[in-house]
């Protein structure tokens, strides 16, 4: 396994919902194709929530309020991404009054989709792991 990493690498990850409740998910080549939450990493000196607003500005268009932490995951080289990484996930779930997206290059297609039906969609277990921790804090509200 070559890396070039010395320490893991803090990332963010949005499960990002619409005006109907609908969450956004995107398939991107660097997870397989498989359905995940835009996301990234955390530059030197921002906070997690700016990293948030500008990897999904980045990779999406929209713009994002009303964000809560909802879990942090570990991923340790995992052959689920495309190269040998060790990212630390800080997911958030969060709103947009956007619907109207525009990828960037990092993903092929995306869907709004119902919660319910979102988990039947091909994801990562990440991406899964995540969706699963919003709904139980939903259920706790």
């Amino acid at each position: 396994m070559q890396t070039t990493q010395h320490y893991p690498e803090p990332t963010v990850g949005a499960l990002i919902f619409d005006p109907a409740g609908r969450l956004f998910l995107m398939q991107s080549h660097k997870w397989g194709g498989q359905h995940v939450v835009p996301g990234g990493h955390v530059e030197l000196g921002e906070t997690l929530e700016a990293a948030l607003r500008r990897e999904v500005a980045e990779e999406t268009g929209l713009s994002i309020r009303d964000i809560r932490f909802v879990c942090t995951q570990e991923f340790i080289y995992d052959p689920a991404f495309w190269q040998p990484r060790h990212f630390i996930f800080f997911d958030y779930a969060c709103q947009t009054d956007q619907t109207a997206v525009t990828l960037n290059d990092e993903a092929e297609a995306y869907v709004w989709v119902p919660m319910d039906e979102a988990l039947r969609l091909p994801m990562d277990a990440y991406t899964e792991r995540a969706i699963r921790a919003c709904l139980a804090q939903q259920a706790e509200r």
